[in-house]
């Protein structure tokens, strides 16, 4: 199962990181994930 879920993990990361073509725009990325999550946290 292991091995399953780090392929999974490595496909992900990869379409996010081939989404965005900066370290910059990765950490946009980032926030807004972040923000998005902070603010169903405040709901």
């Amino acid at each position: 199962m292991k091995p399953i879920l780090v392929m999974i993990l490595a496909v992900a990361l990869s379409a996010a990181l081939g989404a965005c073509n900066t370290v910059h725009g990765f950490g946009k990325d980032v926030e807004k994930v972040g923000e998005k999550i902070s603010n169903a946290a405040n709901k």
